[in-house]
């Protein structure tokens, strides 16, 4: 039976630390990172076309129909797998953007997941994870649907299991650039690489975070209110903070202290993908 609609979870992801070991000649940076989902994220809704039109209809404000990631994927996945289907596509969308928390890689790879399931095309996690990486160096770990430590330029994963704690997530109202950061000659970019499987404890650190504060003073302010409740740690290069909690009851109750003033939400944490846990329940 050929299925024709599709609903699928886009979930975030958190860095749980995220080390700067150099700068390569292509001007990526070589680094060293932990991935981790969180049981929250936006909604794509698929419908099969068959005149091979690929269409987004929801709009994003300040980025043009052809030039989201949901349609690169879509388009990259049509012309490489020469599937002669078309596709429909809604977001329900809660993710920020510039926010660290992989909204669009996440939105590319639930693209590229979906479509396969859809168009039938039959392609492994290895192939799909080689076309997101030209998408977005976040895209693989997406497609992979599990938690982990990821070298190069975040495509080298080796899977994980690190605890599973509720988070509570802030939600600065600023948008971080990352190519900006990334470009800050006050960045560190040379921090030793972490040879011990797995991650020892204590290496927390996120090297983008002392240069986010000082440029941005709305990370700064949601790093020091969070910091009172539990460790606050920066994800990505932001603009998202978070801190772990042992019980959902707990993080819910400092939301309910910080959410007065700042955006937030509360997630559990997750080693396996929500969107992968759905996929699998198609099977």
């Amino acid at each position: 039976m050929t299925v024709e609609r599709l609903t699928l979870p886009s979930p975030a992801k958190l860095n749980l630390m995220l080390h700067i070991l150099g700068r390569r000649e292509d001007g990526y940076h070589e680094l060293q990172t932990l991935f981790q989902f969180l049981d929250y994220g936006d909604e794509l809704t698929f419908a099969v076309r068959d005149d091979g039109v690929i269409k987004l209809h929801t709009e994003f404000e300040g980025v043009p129909h052809d030039s989201n990631l949901i349609v690169k994927a879509a388009r990259k996945l049509q012309e490489q797998s020469g599937s002669p289907l078309g596709i429909d596509i809604w977001i329900d969308k809660i993710l920020p953007m510039g926010g660290g928390i992989g909204g669009g890689s996440s939105n590319a790879a639930t693209t590229l997941l979906g479509l396969n399931h859809l168009w039938q095309l039959g392609w492994d996690h290895d192939r799909l994870a080689a076309l997101g990486l030209t998408l977005g160096a976040d895209v693989p770990v997406f497609v992979r649907g599990h938690a982990a430590f990821a070298e190069g330029v975040g495509e080298k994963l080796t899977p994980v299991e690190p605890e599973e704690p509720w988070y509570l997530v802030l939600v600065p109202q600023v948008s971080v650039s990352t190519a900006e950061i990334f470009s800050d000659p006050l960045l560190t970019r040379n921090s030793s690489p972490i040879k011990v499987r797995p991650v020892p404890k204590g290496n927390s650190r996120n090297d983008c975070l002392p240069v986010v504060a000082r440029r941005y003073p709305e990370v700064r302010n949601a790093l020091n209110l969070l910091g009172k409740f539990t460790e606050a740690k920066l994800t990505g290069t932001g603009s998202c903070v978070f801190g772990g909690f042992p019980s959902k009851a707990e993080a819910d109750k400092v939301s309910a202290l910080l959410t007065e003033t700042l955006t937030g939400f509360v997630a559990k944490g997750s080693n396996v993908s929500m969107l992968h846990r759905k996929l699998q329940s198609l099977l």
